[in-house]
């Protein structure tokens, strides 16, 4: 990939990752932060507006203050900027790799964003699930997130799956 056009796509891809995401919280707690949750197709989708100081599913919401801090301020904004670098950097990712790693980036440090304005907490306000089987509460850098990880998983299991004749190297197939 060329390298101008590399960068383009990491910094369109984090702006518009930030971007959504940051809107979509803004829009979250002008609504729904005084109201009770708003339902959709039986309870399926809710929108409920919550302020998440731990990691995914509220993990580490318990630690003290100074704990959650280092963790996920202080040291995840540390991953993220290593994940920038890397990204930014590494010429032998292709664009697939540029865009799902991406997209982790832009999430992370959109959910990094809130904790730095929000006292260490962040905004969530989508919750999924059928009956009492739930989704915690999420947001949409959370989804971006979680797209990203999916795609890199995706990507690493077709390409190193030697049935796959488009994993095989050129030089193999000749």
């Amino acid at each position: 990939m060329v390298r101008i056009q590399k960068h383009y796509l990491i910094i369109l891809t984090l702006l518009c990752c930030f971007g959504c995401d940051q809107i979509s919280k803004r829009v979250a707690k002008q609504s729904l932060e005084k109201s009770p949750p708003i339902s959709y197709l039986g309870e399926t989708f809710r929108l409920q507006y919550a302020e998440n100081s731990g990691a995914f599913l509220s993990l580490g919401s318990s630690l003290s203050k100074t704990a959650r801090t280092w963790l996920f301020t202080i040291f995840s904004g540390g991953l993220l900027a290593a994940l920038f670098i890397y990204i930014f950097y590494n010429r032998s990712l292709d664009r697939s790799h540029v865009f799902a790693l991406s997209l982790i980036l832009g999430g992370g440090f959109s959910n990094l964003f809130d904790r730095i304005v929000n006292d260490g907490k962040v905004i969530d306000f989508m919750n999924m699930g059928v009956g009492p089987i739930r989704t915690g509460i999420f947001n949409w850098a959370d989804v971006v997130i979680m797209v990203g990880m999916g795609l890199i998983i995706l990507y690493n299991f077709v390409g190193d799956n030697p049935d796959n004749p488009e994993s095989i190297p050129a030089s193999k197939t000749d």
